[in-house]
């Protein structure tokens, strides 16, 4: 629902930044700002959904002829590998990065910078769930150790 309603918003801000520029001859300088940061809080809840979902992109065709017991292994280790960055740059290191701009004004937009690098930690933390989810239904057996990225076919 967040990447829906991050997305509407893009477009909408979008649309009246060309239509300010093009049909008012008087762009609003808030526009552009505000587009970029919604293009990355965007980015990051919709890597965060693709994580959740296990739809991200994988090399996996040397672990799929491993044993069972070795393909879990390394399922294990990827999703603790996850865990790690996402707790020490997206967690860790957003927190850092809201904390020092947290006063930092923005030149177009009546907010300061340090709320809208949230979303770093906060994405971090979902990755967080859904690795120590997806690794927990890994050793219960009730999902695959890599996830099926073969498309369906009809």
């Amino acid at each position: 629902m967040a990447c829906v309603v991050l997305f509407a918003v893009l477009v909408l801000t979008v649309v009246w930044q060309v239509f300010a520029r093009q049909v008012l001859n008087s762009p609003s300088a808030w526009t552009s700002e505000l587009a970029q940061y919604l293009f990355v809080w965007l980015g990051l809840f919709g890597a965060a959904l693709v994580f959740a979902e296990r739809g991200h992109i994988a090399v996996d065709f040397v672990v799929r002829k491993l044993p069972t017991t070795l393909e879990k292994a390394t399922a294990l280790f990827v999703q603790l590998a996850i865990v790690a960055f996402s707790a020490l740059v997206l967690v860790w290191g957003g927190f850092r990065v809201a904390e020092k701009s947290w006063g930092q004004a923005l030149t177009g937009l009546p907010a300061t910078v340090g709320p809208l690098y949230l979303v770093m930690p906060i994405t971090g933390i979902i990755i967080i769930f859904y690795a120590i989810y997806h690794s927990l239904a890994v050793i219960r057996g009730d999902e695959e150790p890599i996830a099926d990225t073969e498309p369906d076919v009809v």
